[in-house]
Parts: structure tokens; C-alpha cells; sequence
């Protein structure tokens, strides 16, 4: 049983910033893991944020967040971050983290096979 579990979030005004956290535990070897970051806000469909491949080597970001946010991982804690500055109103949703024993990422939800019951985000005006 694979368990992924986001912390971090929380609320901020807009122009903040906010580091979220993804720890994984259970049978994974994280180290072959695909990590992605995903967002879904009220009555929106989820949105890719960031992916980053096993050896943290090869990272994308979705467009609405490129040059804001900076996703990294830490394969001997098992974990993903996720860093977010200067936040937007926009930025509000639930995040959840998710992952797929890939070499190669997707910008699919529907492609990851784990994720996590997601953190809160609220940016206010």
C-alpha cells in the first residue's frame, strides 16, 4: 500500500508564498517514481502544476504557474515539494500530489496511480 500525504498549506494574500510538502511511505520505490503536483479548484477540472521525473532531472510546469513555482524532490526522504511565490488569487485550490512508477512523467491525471487527499490552498486579494 503506497500512501502519499501533502502538508503545508494554508492561507495567504496575494503576492505570498507557500511551500507545500508530499511525503510518500508503504511498498514504493520512490526512487522510480514519477512526482507530480496537481491542482483543482471549485467546479474546474484538476490541473497538472509540475512534474519532475525519478532523478528529479527533467521538470515541467503547467503554464499558468511556469516561472512562479519551483517543484524539487528528496529521493532518500521520500519526498516532493512544491515552492510558490508570488501567489495570485487564481492559485486557490486544493493540491494534491500523485504518483506513477514511470520514468516518464505525464500532464494526465488520469495517468497517476497514487496520490494524496490534498492540502488547501487559499490566496486572497
Amino acid at each position: 500500500q503506497v500512501q502519499l500525504v501533502e502538508s503545508g498549506g494554508g492561507s495567504v494574500q496575494a503576492g505570498g508564498s507557500l511551500s507545500l510538502s508530499c511525503a510518500a511511505s508503504g511498498y514504493i520505490y520512490y526512487r522510480d517514481y514519477c512526482m507530480a503536483w496537481f491542482r483543482q479548484a471549485p467546479g474546474k477540472e484538476r490541473e497538472v502544476i509540475a512534474t519532475i521525473t525519478p532523478s528529479g532531472n527533467d521538470i515541467e510546469y503547467g503554464d499558468s504557474v511556469q516561472g512562479r513555482f519551483t517543484v524539487s524532490r528528496d529521493n532518500e526522504r521520500r519526498m516532493l515539494y512544491l515552492q510558490m511565490d508570488n501567489l495570485k488569487p487564481d492559485d486557490t485550490a486544493m493540491y494534491h500530489c500523485a504518483g506513477r512508477p514511470e520514468s516518464i512523467c505525464s500532464p494526465f491525471p488520469e495517468r497517476y496511480r497514487y496520490w494524496g487527499q490534498g492540502t488547501q490552498v487559499t490566496v486572497s486579494s
